[in-house]
């Protein structure tokens, strides 16, 4: 019954949200759960008399259905480098006028021609980060530097797991020598065997995502596996907690800003990806979200704090050794299967 009254729930806010989106002075974003200052969005108001019709969603996935299917209820959505991708592949996103966005030109030079978006003709990036291991210094018996550690059994109910198939088998695929973005059945399929392996031996306590860091923060597990700025928020709230990005690489992610094709408020739209892109606007941002920044501009206004941090501003050789999540839609299908057996083990 609450499943039900929720999806009625979300249905009328969507349709209230195109609704309102024929309107001037009105933007709709579709963002992640808490991923903006929300002194940033009262400030966009205040500056420009646009009012924000805020959204959230927590996967890549659902925000795609929902895009797909309620094309004119955002204006701004902000997925992954992977689901950028597919939405360009799907004609789901349009092209943006760089000439209303001034402030996009503070964008680092490595992430000008990412890989997701080789021309940057969709998107602008947000924010960007790596995946990798929050661990308590307490409860570990050395220093964490391999993906192996989740697989441990010495860690038996202490390990928090990224309810994310990419995530998940992203780990398990990268330990075991493969690419993050590998579709070969056969590798898929070792790596969910860990994957399994690891839930049957009891080492997973649980599969989460938006809760992980504030359960890291009070002490309930000794290693998850998480993104790079919740980890620094955990860090921030518990000096016990420390992060790495395991030895055998990662992935590394780009959150950008698009426009989908139907979008009912372009140039409101243009005018709060440029808004974000300013230096201080995001560098509000930065600070307040702990991920890493796209903005050259605003790493210099937040200076030190920033550039000495190396979950925030991790060395070119972490970088280099990580890979960027590509879409995998061909193989969506056994993705999902291959997870679904992990989350299904008894």
């Amino acid at each position: 019954m609450m499943k039900k009254l929720f999806a009625l729930l979300l249905v009328a806010v969507l349709a209230l949200s195109a609704f309102g989106g024929l309107a001037e002075g009105v933007v709709n974003v579709y963002n992640w759960e808490d991923y903006i200052d929300e002194e940033v969005i009262a400030l966009f108001e205040k500056e420009t008399g646009i009012k924000v019709n805020y959204m959230r969603f927590t996967l890549n996935e659902d925000m795609m259905v929902q895009v797909r299917t309620s094309p004119t209820a955002f204006d701004v959505v902000f997925p992954s480098d992977y689901a950028i991708e597919r939405m360009i592949a799907e004609d789901l996103i349009q092209p943006i006028d760089y000439s209303k966005v001034p402030n996009a030109g503070n964008i680092l030079e490595w992430l000008m021609s990412p890989d997701y978006d080789k021309e940057h003709k969709f998107s602008i990036p947000y924010m960007w980060g790596t995946v990798g291991i929050l661990y308590d210094t307490t409860k570990v018996a050395e220093p964490v530097d391999s993906w192996g550690a989740l697989f441990d059994e010495q860690y038996k109910g202490e390990v928090f797991m990224l309810d994310s198939p990419r995530d998940a088998l992203g780990v398990a695929l990268k330990y075991l020598g493969y690419s993050v973005n590998s579709k070969d059945p056969v590798e898929l399929k070792a790596a969910t065997d860990l994957l399994i392996d690891q839930k049957n031996k009891g080492i997973v306590k649980a599969y989460q995502v938006d809760e992980t860091k504030d359960k890291m923060v009070k002490g309930e597990a000794a290693l998850a596996v998480v993104w790079s700025g919740d980890a620094q928020y955990a860090i921030n709230l518990n000096p016990n907690l420390a992060y790495v990005v395991p030895k055998e690489g990662s992935n590394v992610w780009v959150d950008g800003m698009v426009i989908p094709k139907q979008a009912p408020n372009y140039d409101n739209a243009l005018q709060f990806i440029d808004f974000l892109c300013r230096p201080d606007i995001a560098a509000m941002n930065t600070q307040y979200i702990e991920y890493s920044s796209p903005n050259a501009k605003a790493i210099e206004l937040i200076g030190e704090e920033y550039t000495s941090n190396t979950n925030l501003n991790p060395s070119q050789e972490t970088i280099d050794n990580c890979e960027f999540f590509h879409d995998n839609y061909d193989v969506k299908q056994l993705y999902d299967t291959f997870w679904g057996m992990v989350k299904n083990a008894k």
